[in-house]
């Protein structure tokens, strides 16, 4: 099976650091209206001598950048958020007559629905914020000073978040981008072009230096990631924007190059030079599939009926199977269908996923949550120690589903607090506060502080490392609007990490562990029943206007889901033990049916809106059976992905007639479905042979 052969996961520590540090198209800007976003804030929190500048300053890092509209709408939602959770924390208080007891019972079930909004919504970033101002503000009321002054205190925080939702907001309308679609045409362009580029150089007799030249160009693009395509995704998603080339299941196709791109540069940078015909032969088919995948070079419908290649035994192996998955995507539908199916606007995104909130495995998740920040409320209460009240905090920030995404996070967040809190933090109380007298000095430190912690939140392995320094580095050295002089405050926050650290440690690893690839199977057993719920609402649907609209919805999952798998993907590796590497291997193999199954649905998506064929697709009994038969297996397969164990393979011998396979009317639709289907059972048959 898959060797540990990836980028960037092979690559040293220090390698990945500096790979994901290089500019990439966009970056630059995005620093700069983040910085110019702190700035402002930072002076006008200042002249109104605003206490809290820390959490304005943060919040400025967790405004969407997409496009101005979607900065609007997160920032509206968040500081609504924020106006209610600071109602429900006065209400707790009044009604209770601020007994602690309410207070601990209060954090418990706040922290439960905020980790339950995380996992159950389609906006997972409102979850987080819920806990996280809540546990704030109801610390608040754990010291004696007058009740008007903790009213107070609660209000001025939702001050500093307004002026920092507004000056966020403000800089993305004056300054945000425009013409997402074609700088998205852009970005597909200039990769599939460096992908053709260093794939004919493999494929001719060529100096090594010339293909390592190309093979660093691949690699710097795919060290960008997905996000930036993601972020101009959103864009034309919230403004239902007019989508020009963009291929049909845009979502999805974003997934799969950035996977392409991985697999491509790993093979660049790591295979030996070869001049075998076999192995040119492939490199040349490899160049020529990536020419035809540029934007507005894609060709009409054509049939691409050949199977995938069924082993992923090498690098190129594994860069065959990804593209075969891009070119049976489905292509053309005329310009209007094709528009139809690139994106989903937002509002046909509802805000509860069908069934999580029932998901017992989500419930288990906000419980962990919950169980980690009601035991660090009551830890450093009953120690009387409220310095460390940053465990609580950390606790909502940080907490995932997952055994290596939280250590990950945990991993990133600590050094972020070394560097941001300890290092920087520190180092400005104790050698520039002392000699800096005037506002100009301070703001040209806090820019600084802003640029480097921006361009390290832009990127696409480390960003939350970026997150971690400004926070640490705001709450040191900027809690309030006259210059720290104490050096216990930010020993105290540390130390408040690490004993979250701790907690979460023995409740999500010891005590109540999930594995990141076991996790990755569920999401991929989601993926597979969508697919067969898919086949069922087909032939289930009364009227095709009410089929078309059931889909809308399952198009999101799925694409979220796919996406999800390949950040889950990239957490794997910190994950410990003997069986690591195993972990590692399922993962990329996980990923791989994920995109197999996306071409499989997507196939199916395409022809519901093919207003030609439809009623033959429809009505045709043969049709009707093999998609039942299909849904059947679909189901078994997620069965046994996420049980870890075997299932029946299908003949397509079985699940079609030769008279079906050879129809005028539905022979392409049928050899089409068949063979993603059998492209899909292979490497499920290949995962369930690796558990």
């Amino acid at each position: 099976m898959f060797k540990d052969f990836s980028f960037p996961k092979a690559t040293p520590w220090l390698e990945r650091v500096w790979q994901d540090l290089q500019p990439t198209p966009g970056r630059l800007s995005k620093t700069l209206r983040m910085t110019f976003s702190s700035i402002l804030v930072l002076v006008l929190m200042l002249v109104l001598q605003m206490p809290d500048i820390a959490y304005g300053l943060y919040f400025i890092f967790l405004i969407g950048r997409e496009s101005p509209s979607v900065s609007l709408r997160t920032a509206f939602g968040s500081v609504a958020t924020i106006a209610l959770v600071i109602v429900a924390e006065m209400g707790v208080v009044i009604l209770s007559d601020n007994d602690p007891m309410a207070r601990v019972l209060s954090v418990a079930i706040v922290t439960f629905v905020g980790g339950m909004i995380l996992v159950s919504t389609s906006q997972p970033s409102l979850g987080t914020i819920v806990g996280f101002v809540y546990c704030v503000v109801i610390g608040f009321w754990e010291h004696r000073a007058p009740e008007d002054t903790l009213v107070k205190n609660s209000l001025r925080l939702l001050a500093a978040f307004a002026i920092a939702a507004a000056c966020g907001v403000a800089v993305e309308y004056v300054f945000g981008a425009r013409s997402p679609a074609k700088r998205l045409e852009g970005q597909f362009r200039v990769r599939y072009q460096a992908l053709e580029d260093m794939f004919s150089l493999y494929a001719l007799e060529i100096s090594p230096k010339q293909r390592f030249d190309a093979a660093v160009r691949v690699s710097r693009l795919a060290a960008a990631g997905q996000s930036g395509m993601m972020d101009l995704y959103n864009q034309i998603v919230d403004r239902d924007l007019d989508t020009g080339a963009l291929p049909i299941g845009t979502r999805v196709h974003i997934t799969m190059l950035a996977e392409l791109m991985d697999d491509s540069a790993a093979f660049g940078l790591q295979s030996e030079t070869r001049d075998d015909p076999e192995f040119r032969q492939r490199c040349a088919r490899i160049a020529k599939q990536c020419g035809r995948l540029i934007p507005a070079a894609i060709p009409q419908s054509e049939k691409r009926l050949e199977p995938g290649p069924q082993t992923t035994n090498s690098l190129l192996d594994r860069v065959e199977v990804t593209i075969h998955s891009i070119l049976v995507m489905p292509v053309d539908l005329g310009a209007a269908k094709n528009k139809e199916l690139a994106v989903l606007p937002s509002r046909s995104v509802p805000f509860l996923i069908p069934g999580a909130i029932k998901d017992k495995d989500n419930i288990a998740f906000a419980l962990k949550i919950s169980l980690c920040a009601t035991l660090c409320y009551i830890v450093y209460n009953a120690i009387a120690w409220p310095g460390i009240s940053t465990s609580v905090t950390t606790v909502m920030v940080t907490g995932l589903s997952t055994t290596a995404a939280m250590k990950q996070r945990f991993t990133l967040r600590i050094l972020g607090s070394l560097l941001g809190g300890l290092i920087l933090g520190l180092g400005t109380i104790a050698f520039l506060f002392p000699y800096m007298d005037s506002i100009t000095s301070l703001i040209i430190l806090v820019g600084i502080i802003a640029f480097v912690a921006s361009w390290i939140s832009v990127g696409s392995l480390f960003n939350y490392l970026g997150l971690q320094v400004a926070f640490a580095f705001y709450l040191v050295a900027l809690l309030d609007f006259s210059a720290s002089t104490e050096l216990a405050p930010a020993r105290d926050r540390f130390v408040g990490i690490l004993f979250a650290l701790v907690v979460m440690w023995f409740v999500f690893d010891r005590i109540w562990p999930v594995r990141t690839v076991t996790a990755m199977r569920r999401v991929l057993s989601s993926v597979l029943r969508s697919g067969a719920s898919l086949f069922l609402l087909i032939d289930a649907a009364e009227q095709r206007d009410q089929l078309l609209r059931e889909t809308e919805g399952l198009r999101d999952r799925v694409g979220k889901s796919i996406s999800a798998l390949r950040t889950m993907s990239e957490a794997v590796e910190y994950e410990f033990g003997v069986d690591r590497g195993q972990h590692i291997r399922s993962s990329e193999l996980i990923l791989q049916i994920s995109i197999t199954a996306a071409a499989l649905i997507w196939n199916q998506v395409a022809v519901l809106h093919d207003e030609q064929d439809i009623d033959f697709f429809l009505a045709e009994p043969g049709l009707v059976e093999m998609r039942r038969k299909l849904a059947d297996q679909m189901n078994l397969m997620a069965e046994a992905i996420a049980r870890k164990t075997g299932f029946p393979s299908e003949s397509s011998a079985s699940l079609a007639s030769p008279s079906l396979l050879n129809s005028e009317h539905n022979g392409e639709y049928t050899r089409n479905t068949i063979a993603r289907y059998e492209d899909l059972q292979n490497l499920a048959s290949a995962l369930s042979r690796e558990a």
